[in-house]
């Protein structure tokens, strides 16, 4: 029996919405994978040929890239970050919707004029973009490398202002900070490695069931799986 096809799906935030995306693709997980408290990695879905992991989001683009996983699911503001020329995102899939910023403490921003910067320090976990981003403007970015707690930064001196992922703005108003300025808009992507697109039969038709489902409100009959509920399904 060939291997299965291995999804990388992120943590966090973006878990709850990729849930109902891969049902209407017709892949439907087991129930552990909707449990954040359960610490197993891998898991079953309703057709024995696809299984999904649950990964941190910078790591869904490192399995899919160097081909542990087949397909993935990432936000646009890691394909920048990682530039993977292994990876290929055909479907955008309008989930996790949010934005990376410039944001500094709120006393700050009100005698700042992010136009007039030549030089800035920034404490951010996305250096290349930041410093792609910057260097357009013709700026020059000095960037501190955090993985998490990006706004304790400001507030403990490491660097007076951080490039971070920004949904509601919540967590920057509890720490004081404002954001100044929208580097791009991120939303998640379906990420295929581009040897398995050609080599693996099974990925062009999961692409596609993928791109169905984003526009579809209802689950495909058939959809992406071909196991049990499926198949009774379109029975």
């Amino acid at each position: 029996m060939a291997d299965p096809i291995i999804i990388a799906v992120p943590k966090g935030r973006i878990l709850a919405e990729a849930v109902p995306l891969l049902e209407r693709a017709g892949i439907v997980p087991e129930a552990a994978f909707r449990d954040e408290d359960s610490r197993a990695l891998r898991f079953s879905t309703n057709n024995p040929g696809i299984d999904l992991i649950r990964v941190r989001a910078f790591d869904v683009a490192t399995f899919v890239a160097h081909g542990a996983a087949q397909l993935g699911i990432v936000g646009s503001d890691v394909l920048a970050e990682f530039d993977y020329s292994e990876l290929y995102a055909p479907v955008d899939l309008g989930i996790g919707h949010c934005r990376l910023s410039v944001a500094e403490p709120a006393d700050m921003a009100a005698n700042d004029d992010p136009r007039g910067w030549s030089h800035v320090r920034v404490a951010t976990k996305y250096p290349h973009v930041t410093e792609a981003h910057f260097a357009a403007r013709g700026v020059s970015a000095e960037c501190v490398k955090l993985n998490g707690a990006m706004e304790l930064a400001p507030l403990l001196g490491l660097a007076p202002r951080i490039v971070d992922l920004v949904s509601s703005g919540r967590t920057l108003k509890e720490n004081g900070l404002v954001e100044v300025e929208v580097i791009c808009e991120v939303t998640s992507r379906l990420i295929v490695n581009r040897a398995a697109f050609k080599t693996r039969g099974q990925v062009v038709p999961l692409v596609e069931a993928f791109r169905r489902a984003v526009s579809s409100p209802l689950p495909l009959a058939g959809g992406a799986g071909g196991g049990p509920e499926t198949s009774k399904a379109a029975a």
